[in-house]
């Protein structure tokens, strides 16, 4: 036997590795909770609100302890399915109902991108980026199943928004009666178990929960006697949604897919009302606002045997990452004609790498409400002066250093000031007053 056949037949008989983007690509779960609170699941220290399956989901995988999203809804969501900040995309606020604009038709959607790499998409959940147009409609960016709400705010048992009903399946009005967690855990759980067998799924699950109107069956209340008032509503809330988690995995484990399938956990924003009703200990501040309560999301990320079990990552990183890291995973393609924010993080959730950015940018509800993250220190842009903090030191943003640091400041600014000479114009029709920051 010569050398050629001895190295031929060796590499037969080894060991086939498990290349993302080959046969084995993952199926993709990423679930998206809306207003939760940055302490308010068990894997981010919760003393008062358990959530299970979320804590099991975590510890399998990797806690994402500075994982940055935008301070309110529409803008988180156009960035996961963009991979670009709001400056570039325009949308720096949220998209109310029929209002005439969305996310951008020219933006190339996640699921677009995932679609084209052989994969199924589905959405159950809250859209949230426009709908006053077929075009702008979820089964018209990539998806190839919609099931539940366009808009936000809604009745969690009528499916009403002021009167009007907001509930879809796949993007045509639909009357089905339930708690809106349940009804999408249940569809979510329907389109696992109707996968197709010849592609990789990818599940995009937005839950409208734990946002308000604060509504939940009152048995999700019962464990939460210590609690109070909405506080013990919104506990209910989020128990009734970590339960909904439970129930997708387990389909996904009745499928024989579970190890096969990347999941990942995130808020949209810091919880609204911190210290009343949610938590965002030990941050300031919360939803819509750029201090660190208002852009640090509850965030996780699991793969068996891909993301090694028990990280806890504090590398800065941001919801645009997600999309070229989930389109390199699908062995998709990311040539595109518009240039793409987000970085690869795979690195970081496995091989213990550095954030691949050198500043992070960190954009609130208008143009010049701005703020930027290079390694420990951010830089609060504001009229009033710019604020410059050393989160390293000071994670609650107690102590104003650009007095201190001019130089510092130069730097963090000169590199924002790169990005706003570029900001599109917002693409609301009414801009949302920034959040007045009152530290509570």
């Amino acid at each position: 036997m010569n050398h050629i056949t001895l190295a031929l037949t060796a590499l037969l008989l080894a060991p086939v590795a498990l290349l993302p983007g080959a046969e084995t690509k993952p199926n993709i779960l990423f679930i998206l909770s809306d207003d939760q609170g940055y302490e308010d699941t068990g894997f981010m220290g919760s003393k008062e609100i358990r959530t299970p399956n979320l804590d099991k989901l975590a510890h399998a995988g990797a806690i994402l302890k500075s994982f940055y999203v935008q301070p309110v809804c529409s803008p988180t969501r156009a960035a996961l399915m963009s991979g670009r900040y709001a400056v570039h995309t325009g949308v720096y606020g949220i998209v109310r109902p029929h209002a005439k604009w969305g996310l951008p038709l020219a933006e190339r959607t996640l699921a677009d991108a995932l679609r084209a790499a052989g994969y199924e998409t589905a959405i159950c959940g809250k859209w949230h980026l426009g709908e006053f147009e077929p075009a702008y409609r979820p089964t018209r960016r990539g998806f190839d199943h919609q099931y539940g709400l366009w808009f936000g705010f809604i009745d969690y048992f009528t499916h009403k928004r002021a009167g009007e009903p907001d509930w879809h399946r796949d993007d045509q009005p639909c009357n089905e009666e339930g708690y809106s967690t349940h009804l999408i855990a249940k569809e979510a759980c329907r389109i696992i178990r109707e996968k197709q067998a010849d592609k990789p799924l990818f599940l995009y699950v937005p839950f409208n929960a734990v946002h308000d109107p604060f509504q939940v069956p009152e048995k999700y209340k019962k464990p939460f006697t210590n609690l109070t008032g909405t506080r013990a509503t919104y506990a209910g809330m989020v128990a009734a949604m970590d339960e909904a988690v439970g129930q997708i995995v387990a389909a996904l484990k009745e499928k024989g897919i579970l190890d096969n399938t990347l999941i990942i956990f995130s808020s949209d924003n810091g919880g609204p009302a911190p210290g009343k009703i949610t938590s965002n200990v030990p941050l300031r501040s919360g939803k819509g606002s750029l201090y660190e309560g208002g852009i640090r999301a509850c965030a996780a990320a699991s793969w068996p045997g891909h993301i090694p079990a028990g990280k806890v990552i504090d590398e800065p990183l941001h919801i645009v990452d997600w999309y070229p890291t989930l389109v390199k995973l699908a062995g998709g393609s990311l040539e595109q004609k518009l240039p793409i924010d987000g970085r690869d993080i795979w690195p970081v959730l496995t091989q213990g790498a550095r954030s691949p950015h050198e500043a992070i940018l960190l954009c609130g509800t208008t143009p010049s409400d701005t703020a930027i993250r290079m390694g420990d220190w951010k830089l609060r842009h504001r009229t009033a002066g710019d604020e410059l903090y050393n989160l390293a030191a000071d994670i609650g943003e107690k102590i104003n250093l650009a007095d201190q640091q001019p130089a510092k400041v130069k730097e963090l600014r000169d590199q924002l000031d790169k990005w706003l000479s570029k900001a599109v114009p917002p693409g609301q029709e009414n801009i949302p007053a920034p959040s007045p920051d009152t530290g509570s």
